[in-house]
């Protein structure tokens, strides 16, 4: 079925992109030629499309992100991305921008058959990839990206992609929260909700409402943060880990699996950052943290040691005796068969935390306890060794000593392998204990932003901005 899927993502690239003209190149003109394409998807196969891309999205762009949050470290010294040098991202924007046509087609469509289901599903989907590319560039083409006699769209800015971004999301509760669509939506093609039954229109709407909690936070730094707007979309959104928003249908198998298993081989991917493992193994808290057994294996000393980031291997170097930690197959977050996490109940607790901490320090401190929880058992962490974890008086602080970094240094570990991680490591200035430059850096400052890709250069570059730092702050992050 899966590769069906996969294949269907192909054949619909004509039906499903032929109005994003930021993105239209030569590669169009060969599709149309074949004349064994589908032209005229089906709702349901533009949701299996739709709700695959999310999750190959959330991987693509989480591979952009991890060697800033410094998750991963490249086993080379001055490594890209460690040391924030550009990086030409042309095939993750091109590939965002297909999901949103690919959702685009599925919304007119369902418009057209009546079904506020797909409408719904379709808003959320289209709102979740424009989501990423904000976040990892600012500014883009969404206003005109649709308009087939315009090749050449303009780019919005980047607080009016935010907006955009929202007014998908509300609209999308808005027919969610319908219950009469005259198409339903079909579980088998759907990836992420399509096991739950009765419950797949209502983890949609929770869904939704997750991505505008997200949304709301994260002007944290700004005058229009609104906690009781961002308490009211958590109250709405997940209930528990079961409704959690994940995709698990591969082709083959989980992404991050296939990183791990090329390491195996001796491809040098996947290496675990010296400040991930220090922040799990008790180097840097003085608290040894059992979901590090989830996420990585023991090296080969029988020890949890990472890689620093910018500095490559430790002595002697380009070694391959499995002396470091990396990315394993034996974790829940990243086995053959593990879902690709799209937000969750544990990152809701945690906004739910940051959102109340100023009015209510009681619900803040037992939403963050709660969200510990409720990640410790996504990565089925030992009921015995969850109890020891909470009850330590350096987790247990009680809610006079209850502070906001407490809150972002669980979250850092619950968004492990999560595009979200980079926008909490911006809004949080990069103040996670003992979070150093990279060894090498090319930046003088954390990196803030992402170079314009080259690709959209070439096809569109007169529209594209012009290129600042990469230490340049986002509307929201300054």
């Amino acid at each position: 079925m899966m590769k069906k899927i996969l294949k269907y993502t192909v054949l619909s690239v004509l039906t499903a992109s032929i109005a994003l003209q930021g993105c239209k190149d030569s590669y169009f003109d060969n599709v149309a030629k074949n004349p064994n394409q589908v032209t005229t998807p089906t709702l349901a196969s533009l949701l299996a499309t739709s709700t695959s891309k999310a999750g190959v999205n959330n991987y693509n762009v989480a591979s952009a992100i991890v060697p800033y949050v410094q998750y991963t470290a490249n086993p080379a010294a001055a490594g890209a991305g460690d040391t924030y040098q550009s990086i030409d991202f042309s095939g993750t924007w091109d590939a965002l921008y297909f999901a949103i046509a690919d959702a685009n087609e599925m919304k007119k469509m369902a418009v057209a058959q009546g079904s506020s289901e797909y409408k719904g599903v379709a808003d959320v989907l289209m709102a979740y990839n424009l989501i990423m590319v904000n976040d990892m560039w600012g500014s883009a083409p969404f206003s005109q990206a649709f308009d087939i006699t315009n090749f050449f769209p303009k780019y919005d800015s980047a607080q009016e992609i935010y907006n955009q971004s929202m007014a998908l999301v509300d609209e999308a509760i808005i027919e969610l929260a319908k219950t009469n669509a005259t198409v339903k939506l079909a579980a088998t093609s759907d990836l992420i909700y399509g096991t739950t039954g009765a419950n797949e229109r209502a983890n949609w709407l929770k869904f939704a409402y997750a991505l505008k909690a997200r949304l709301l936070n994260k002007v944290s730094k700004t005058s229009t943060y609104n906690p009781t707007a961002v308490l009211s979309a958590v109250g709405s959104s997940f209930a528990s880990n079961a409704e959690d928003a994940q995709m698990a249908t591969f082709s083959v198998r989980n992404f991050w699996a296939g990183v791990a298993i090329s390491n195996a081989s001796q491809s040098l991917g996947g290496w675990l950052s010296e400040q991930l493992i220090d922040h799990l193994n008790g180097t840097t808290y003085g608290l040894f943290d059992p979901r590090i057994a989830k996420i990585t294996d023991r090296t080969v000393n029988n020890v949890y040691i990472g890689t620093v980031n910018g500095a490559g291997n430790r002595l002697p170097g380009a070694n391959t005796v499995k002396d470091e930690c990396y990315i394993s197959v034996n974790s829940p977050w990243t086995s053959p068969t593990s879902p690709i996490f799209i937000a969750t109940y544990a990152e809701m607790k945690f906004i739910e935390a940051e959102a109340a901490f100023t009015t209510d320090k009681t619900r803040s401190y037992n939403a963050y306890l709660a969200a510990i929880s409720a990640n410790m058992d996504k990565f089925q962490v030992a009921a015995a060794d969850k109890a020891t974890y909470l009850a330590d008086p350096r987790v247990a602080v009680g809610v006079a000593a209850f502070t906001k970094d407490l809150i972002f240094k669980e979250k850092y570990v619950a968004t492990y392998l999560n595009p979200e991680a980079w926008n909490d490591a911006r809004r949080y200035d990069y103040k996670y204990k003992d979070f150093t430059l990279p060894v090498n850096v090319t930046l003088p400052d954390f990196i803030r932003r992402n170079d314009y890709p080259q690709g959209e250069r070439s096809k569109n570059g007169a529209n594209v901005p012009a290129e600042v730092p990469r230490t340049t702050k986002l509307w929201w992050d300054q």
